[in-house]
């Protein structure tokens, strides 16, 4: 099924994935319900992935001219995590340790990812390709998820062509990672921290750039980053997902350069600050250019 994952995206956008895992009692009552039933249907991470990316190009070509998702088959990535005294015996056996859950929430995602389509600099465009009639029926159906006792939170973020240097402060090189390869490449890399750990890099960046660099975008980015972190349940786990991404740029230290980089504008040092941004740039600029290449 990886295998399958990597062709489908191929012509497709990079994207890569932000996502917060939750314990089961971070729900509300009804959603536990619901994510219980879900993940005993789930099959391999594979087969999410394939799923949510055919349902994507599915809604495309749906008739009718609606490409929002209805939310009747919403999809939930699981994750175990050792626990307790046995945490050490249990990291070996991947039958053991408690199960952390990512619902897709893919309607109020497609809601928002459609706003600031719109309020973008294609808006022109998206107007043609999302009618307002729509735009309206899918508000309907956000409106009654925001009437009900669903979580509020969303626990994905997404990026095409390329990830925000932000989310990179999050992460350090001695992070669990997975890197899932199929047919002689990179299908993906999963890079993966307890929340606390996301936080407490989070903060340490933000407190270090309002020192040394207030203008900066990137301090905008994190703040809001680490407001959106703290909804979440103290034994949560943040996951970045490369995606297809991972295969131009694995093995990646961008989270190292980026580390770096704060470090030397905090003590002052602009040119080991200047040079990691270089090298963070060498990276990924190319990657983004790649969104304008015809």
């Amino acid at each position: 099924m990886t295998g399958n994952l990597y062709r489908g995206q191929a012509g497709l956008p990079f994207s890569s994935s932000l996502r917060v895992y939750e314990p089961i009692e971070a729900f509300p009552e009804e959603q536990q319900r619901q994510l219980l039933a879900d993940g005993r249907r789930t099959g391999s991470r594979a087969d999410v992935e394939n799923a949510e990316l055919q349902a994507s190009l599915g809604r495309i070509t749906r008739p009718g001219g609606d490409p929002f998702p209805t939310g009747r088959t919403d999809l939930v990535r699981m994750t175990k995590i050792p626990q307790g005294r046995h945490a050490k015996h249990e990291a070996d056996d991947p039958d053991a340790g408690r199960l952390l859950y990512c619902p897709s929430q893919l309607v109020i995602r497609a809601g928002l990812a459609a706003n600031a389509l719109m309020e973008g600099v294609h808006s022109p465009l998206a107007e043609l390709l999302i009618p307002m009639s729509q735009r309206d029926k899918h508000q309907a159906r956000i409106d009654r998820i925001n009437a009900g006792d669903d979580a509020k939170r969303v626990h994905t973020r997404a990026s095409t062509w390329g990830i925000p240097f932000s989310w990179f402060s999050l992460f350090q090189e001695s992070d669990r990672k997975d890197v899932v390869e199929s047919g002689g490449r990179i299908s993906t890399v999963r890079v993966w921290c307890p929340l606390t750990d996301a936080l407490d890099r989070a903060r340490y960046a933000v407190a270090h750039l309002a020192l040394a660099a207030p203008d900066l975008d990137m301090l905008d980015d994190l703040t809001q980053l680490t407001e959106w972190l703290e909804l979440f349940h103290v034994q949560s786990m943040v996951e970045l997902d490369y995606g297809a991404v991972a295969d131009k740029v694995y093995p990646d230290e961008s989270p190292m350069d980026v580390r770096l980089g704060i470090e030397c504008l905090a003590e002052g040092d602009m040119t080991g600050a200047a040079a990691a941004y270089r090298r963070l740039a060498s990276r990924w600029i190319p990657i983004r250019q790649l969104a304008r290449a015809s």
